[in-house]
C-alpha cells in the first residue's frame, strides 16, 4: 500500500457559489471520479474531515475576522463582506471541514502514518489573509497546516510552495516576517490579486524568506518547472532545508485554463510533484501535505489532479 493519503468529502459540495461561478462544487467532484475511474483510490489511504478548532484558526486568523465571517454566513450573506468570496448558509461548515482535514492530514503525516497526502478539498484558501477572506477563498487551509505542524508536533522550518497562477497573497502576508516558514511562488504577473513582485522578498526576521517568481502570460515549463523549481527553489532549499513541505497546488496554471494565461502540461504538474518530493526526500523526511487551490476547466483540473496525485503515490 502506497503511503500517500487522500482528503475527500461530499461535504465539498455543499459550499454554493452560485450559477456560472467558476469556483464551483463540480470542481472536486470531477476530479475525484477521475482519480477513481485511474484506479488511484485502490492505491491510496483515505483520509477524512471533521470541523477544524477555532484555536487552530487563530493562530492565522484575527478572531475579529472569525467572528465576522461566520455572522455574515450565518445573516445570510452571499458575499464575505472583506473580499470576492461568494458564500451560503453551509460554508462555515464546509470551510471549517476543509481545514479540518488538512489539519487531519498534518497529524497523519507528522505522525508518521503516512509519508503524503493530497487534499481535494474547497473552498481554496491561499488568498485568505489574518483579517479578510477574498479570491474564492475563506480560510488559509496552508497557513494553518504549517502552524500546526509548529505547534503541535514541533516542526522547526516549513517550506509553502505555489504554483496558482495567481499570487498566494494572504500566505505571503501570514509568514512575511516569520523566518520559520519560507513561501516561494510562481504566477502570473500583471494578474489578481495584484501582489508578489520580486521585491516582495519578506522584512524583519523574515527578510529574505520570500521568494517571488512573477511571470509574463504564456509562461510554462522553461519558465516555471525548469528555472523556478527545478533551479532556484532546490538551490534555496539545500541551504533552508525545511522539515515540513506543503504544496498550493493551483491547477489553473494549466494550459487553457479560464482564469489564466500560463501553459504547464499535465507532465509538467507530474515533474513539479517529483521536484517537490525530492526536496522533502533530501531534508524533510519525505513529508509532503499538498492542498487543493485553484484549477477552473473541468476536465482540465481533473487530469492535472491525477498526475499530480499519480507522483505523489
Amino acid at each position: 500500500m502506497s503511503r500517500c493519503g487522500l482528503l475527500y468529502d461530499p461535504v465539498f459540495l455543499k459550499h454554493k457559489t452560485g450559477a456560472g461561478h467558476p469556483e464551483q462544487p463540480k470542481r472536486v467532484s470531477h476530479a475525484h471520479q477521475a482519480i477513481v475511474e485511474e484506479g488511484l483510490d485502490q492505491k491510496i489511504l483515505p483520509l477524512s474531515c471533521t470541523p477544524c478548532e477555532i484555536k487552530h484558526l487563530q493562530r492565522v486568523h484575527a478572531p475579529s475576522y472569525l467572528i465576522q465571517a461566520e455572522k455574515e454566513i450565518e445573516d445570510g450573506f452571499t458575499q464575505l463582506s472583506t473580499g470576492d468570496t461568494s458564500v451560503c448558509e453551509d460554508s462555515w461548515d464546509v470551510a471549517l471541514r476543509a481545514t479540518g482535514g488538512v489539519v487531519g492530514a498534518t497529524d497523519k503525516i507528522l505522525s508518521g502514518n503516512m509519508d503524503r497526502a493530497f487534499c481535494l478539498s474547497r473552498p481554496p484558501g491561499h488568498h485568505a489573509t489574518p483579517s479578510k477572506g477574498m479570491g474564492f477563498c475563506i480560510f488559509n487551509h496552508a497557513a494553518v497546516a504549517a502552524r500546526y505542524a509548529q505547534a503541535v508536533h514541533g516542526v522547526g522550518k516549513v517550506l509553502i510552495v505555489d504554483w496558482d497562477v495567481h499570487h498566494g497573497n494572504g500566505t505571503q502576508d501570514i509568514f512575511y516576517e516569520d523566518e520559520s516558514v519560507y513561501f516561494f511562488s510562481t504566477h502570473q504577473s500583471p494578474w489578481y490579486p495584484g501582489t508578489g513582485s520580486r521585491e516582495e522578498t519578506g522584512s524583519g526576521n523574515g527578510l529574505g524568506f520570500t521568494r517571488n517568481h512573477p511571470l509574463p502570460s504564456g509562461s510554462g515549463h522553461a519558465e516555471i518547472v525548469e528555472n523556478a523549481f527545478a533551479d532556484d527553489l532546490v538551490h534555496r532549499m539545500n541551504r533552508y532545508r525545511p522539515e515540513f513541505v506543503i504544496i498550493s497546488a493551483g491547477f489553473d496554471s494549466k494550459l487553457g485554463d479560464p482564469l489564466g494565461q500560463f501553459q504547464l502540461t499535465d507532465d509538467d504538474f507530474s515533474e513539479l510533484t517529483r521536484v517537490i518530493r525530492s526536496i522533502a526526500d533530501e531534508h524533510a523526511e519525505s513529508r509532503v501535505l499538498s492542498i487543493l487551490e485553484g484549477g477552473y476547466h473541468l476536465e482540465g483540473l481533473s487530469q492535472a489532479c491525477v498526475a499530480h496525485l499519480k507522483a505523489l503515490i
